[in-house]
């Protein structure tokens, strides 16, 4: 029997849909977490074979001996995965450590979560990338900002969604960034004009792609976070020819194997010097793990399949035979407190109830790029799917 570690398996609180599907298909599943066995949802406690809680998933020490006391107790562990960004890098060390050779390894990990890094394997694909440059100081920051023109943005190299991530508009912008930021090593890139457009995917180990979608969000994740807008982005019906080919020729340049992945694209709006005409592609940055929140899900609703057997069928048989059913779009808004809104709860449900498929709050550790509330439907058509958002977010 195949051992597999999953690290935090109760956030997001899906996540017990893969530890299930795993354990369907005969693999001895073992969850680490800090969350106490009790606090578990049933289905999760019945979707792992043990369980080791630790005081705090980020002492790198304490999860250390969890792997290594599954070790003793059921011998080579054949995975390990958390299928969440926040613990990618350690979930690599943990590899590397443990000799597991099903996933990255930590001196890999540079080319999968620096931005910067990416950008050579994104060119290496053919696909263009913004201008960029690493922040030493102001002098070097203003200069770069002047040769390519403001407004230009500024994120950690090494970060997770839009946390610190600030559009800068002048030379004063650039100073007071300069006078505040914290301790990470940043970058610096000419401003897109485009909306973010996805290529998310499960990959065989053969490179193959055994699950295809893909999702758009027309409004910059940095203005929903810092301004604290609302949040609404959707899965495509059908992924565009042109967003799949820039994915596959990404899974290529990057060597991706049997993994779950979410590549993130521009899609321009307009001409851009040095980038590309009106609806090119551009490659912003890659994400080796599914897409965030309740995106697993709604891959379920929008295409009535079941990515978690899937993800589970490749991790066990580098296969699936799970079909796609009727392909509809799959819209999310999010909505934020202290907001009053032109449709109330009621109103909603009285109009969208049938296309509901799923509602309610958002934890707060998800709540700065998602909102509050949230409610995720399905639409025959993008006019349907249109009227859905103007509904939800007129005020």
């Amino acid at each position: 029997m195949k051992n597999f570690v999953f690290i935090s398996p109760n956030f997001p609180d899906s996540y017990w849909k893969f530890c299930a599907e795993l354990k369907n298909n005969g693999l001895r599943v073992l969850g680490i977490g800090d969350c106490p066995y009790e606090q578990l949802k049933q289905e999760l406690r019945d979707s792992l074979n043990e369980y080791y809680k630790v005081d705090s998933l980020e002492n790198y020490e304490e999860v250390f001996r969890a792997v290594a006391f599954f070790t003793y107790k059921y011998g080579k562990i054949d995975w390990l995965e958390s299928n969440n960004e926040y613990w990618l890098e350690r979930d690599a060390k943990l590899r590397t450590e443990f000799h597991i050779t099903t996933g990255f390894q930590e001196e890999e990990m540079r080319s999968v979560k620096c931005k910067s890094a990416m950008k050579a394997y994104y060119e290496k694909a053919g696909i263009p990338v913004a201008r960029y440059h690493i922040v030493e100081g102001y002098e070097d920051a203003v200069e770069f900002a002047n040769q390519v023109g403001y407004p230009v943005v500024v994120k950690p190299d090494n970060g997770v969604g839009a946390c610190s991530t600030f559009r800068l508009h002048s030379d004063e912008d650039v100073r007071n960034f300069i006078n505040t930021k914290n301790e990470n090593i940043y970058i610096m890139e000419e401003q897109v004009n485009g909306y973010v457009c996805t290529y998310d995917a499960i990959i065989g180990a053969e490179g193959q792609a055994l699950f295809v979608s893909g999702n758009v969000t027309p409004d910059s994740i940095m203005d929903v976070v810092n301004d604290c807008k609302d949040s609404i982005y959707y899965l495509e019906k059908e992924v565009p020819a042109d967003v799949r080919e820039a994915g596959e020729k990404t899974v290529k340049a990057f060597g991706v194997k049997s993994r779950f992945v979410h590549f993130e694209f521009f899609r321009l709006t307009q001409d851009q010097k040095g980038l590309g005409k009106k609806g090119d592609i551009i490659g912003l940055e890659v994400n080796m793990r599914p897409c965030g929140g309740y995106t697993p899900d709604m891959y379920n609703f929008a295409y009535e399949t079941d990515v978690y057997k899937i993800w589970a069928d490749m991790i066990a048989y580098d296969s699936s035979l799970k079909a796609l059913g009727t392909c509809r779009y799959c819209a999310f808004v999010g909505r934020r407190d202290g907001r009053h809104y032109a449709m109330d709860h009621d109103a909603i449900m009285s109009k969208y109830g049938q296309a509901m498929r799923m509602q309610g709050r958002i934890p707060d550790a998800l709540s700065g790029a998602m909102a509050n509330v949230m409610y995720i439907a399905v639409f025959d058509t993008k006019e349907q799917m249109d009227e859905y958002f103007r509904d939800l977010l007129a005020i």
